[in-house]
């Protein structure tokens, strides 16, 4: 099946050579592309993507206003949205998590990087594992003093589990590490999904920070 992209970003030149790197791929379409954030909202709503590749800071609505929009509850079928960021943008990256984000790039991250995250947004998952992010991911592990107890009472499976989504694993990944199936594995994080609640993997992993489950290295 066809992963229809939109592609919103002020800058000409970024559309465009995002549009060229995916329209290279095969099971990848560039349905539209916006100037700016009211523009990507207008266009999402018409064109309907699987996933929108998302700028931050745009003219008249910026890239985290337009997400919220697009991904608000009560919208039916809301498109995935990765997020491109660059190195200063880390203020804005807790805001991002708590609206769903499916993933985050630079904008140099290069053509590979750029396609993974896109796949990945589109089958339900989320690219934690640049460095980036994690680096963007530990900005909310707390100081000892400051961790609260986690609120939601996960089993060891599952506290398992969260950790290794915290550091960025794949499902597969996390399946040969804990010796269980990938199936197995989408069990556990609906489950854990449910109970927290978040939306996706990028808001189980900001949890796991957050609450002081994982430790920066």
């Amino acid at each position: 099946m066809t992963i229809r992209v939109l592609v919103a970003d002020d800058q000409v030149m970024v559309r465009t050579g995002f549009a060229m790197i995916l329209a290279a791929e095969d099971g990848i379409e560039v349905v539209a592309e916006a100037g700016d954030g009211v523009q990507a909202v207008e266009l999402a709503r018409l064109h309907r993507p699987d996933v929108v590749l998302m700028d931050i800071r745009m003219p008249r609505l910026d890239g985290l206003e337009a997400m919220r929009r697009l991904t608000r509850p009560g919208v039916v079928d809301p498109p995935k949205v990765v997020v491109v960021t660059t190195f200063d943008d880390d203020e804005y990256v807790h805001r991002a998590l708590s609206q769903g984000a499916c993933g985050f790039l630079l904008k140099d991250s290069g053509p590979a990087l750029l396609v993974e995250a896109i796949r990945a947004a589109a089958s339900g998952e989320a690219l934690v594992g640049p460095s980036i992010t994690m680096r963007l991911l530990r900005r909310l592990s707390p100081s000892a003093g400051a961790r609260r107890e986690p609120a939601v009472a996960l089993s060891a499976r599952e506290l398992d589990l969260v950790r290794l989504v915290a550091r960025g694993r794949t499902n597969a990944e996390i399946a040969a590490e804990l010796s269980i199936s990938v199936g197995t594995v989408k069990t556990h994080l609906g489950n854990v999904q449910a109970k927290l609640p978040a939306r996706n993997r990028v808001e189980i992993a900001a949890w796991a920070w957050e609450t002081g489950l994982v430790a920066a290295r």
